[in-house]
């Protein structure tokens, strides 16, 4: 069974100044180093918190890459949890789970013509390689069972709930739209109906 290894605060946010505290855990599946990110709620009384996984990726979240909408969906979410509270769980799945140098291989693909799920296939992986059964450990490790899951991934819902937990309430993130994502944002609603309003 997972377990919370350590807990440490500090500020987040892209002014670094939203108080979180940070959590990282022995004993998840795989050895991979998930860590969770929990806003403190203001209206303690609230018993279900709201929950986003958020699966890494480097080129959004760290280099705003026009490429996907990952990074706006990170700040979305820390943005509305820093006001009602919430967890973002931090999954170390790039690439929906093909690795950075693969994924960075994918987009080479992408630009010459295929999907994000087409290059993946090209490159011999599966649309999604990504496990979300460590995300219902590390909800457990935090005594959540009952939540509000912010997604537009109909996947993660059916995972935690295959885990035991109850999504009370699924919360859509907006749809960002740049130039550069559409065709991405297109491929995510028609290949794994992702819940996003497309122009």
């Amino acid at each position: 069974m997972a377990q919370v290894r350590t807990r440490i605060s500090l500020k987040v946010g892209s002014n670094s100044h939203i108080p979180a505290e940070m959590i990282s855990f022995n004993q998840l599946a795989s050895d991979k180093e998930h860590v969770a990110l929990v806003f403190e709620q203001a209206d303690q009384s609230q018993q279900v918190p709201l929950v986003r996984i958020h699966s890494e990726c480097l080129t959004g979240d760290v280099f705003h890459s026009s490429r996907c909408d990952c990074g706006e969906q990170l700040d979305e979410a820390i943005n509305q949890m820093a006001t009602e509270g919430g967890v973002i769980l931090y999954l170390r799945q790039e690439g929906r789970g093909i690795g950075l140098y693969n994924k960075i291989d994918a987009y080479k693909l992408q630009s010459e013509g295929m999907n994000t799920y087409q290059a993946n296939n090209h490159l011999g992986f599966g649309d999604d390689l990504r496990d979300f059964t460590e995300a219902g450990q590390m909800l457990e490790a935090l005594k959540i069972s009952r939540l509000k899951l912010m997604t537009n991934n109909p996947k993660k819902v059916k995972a935690l709930t295959d885990y035991g937990l109850i999504v009370e309430q699924e919360i859509n993130t907006s749809t960002h739209i740049k130039d550069g994502n559409e065709d991405y944002l297109k491929a995510k609603v028609v290949n794994a109906g992702h819940k996003l309003t497309l122009k």
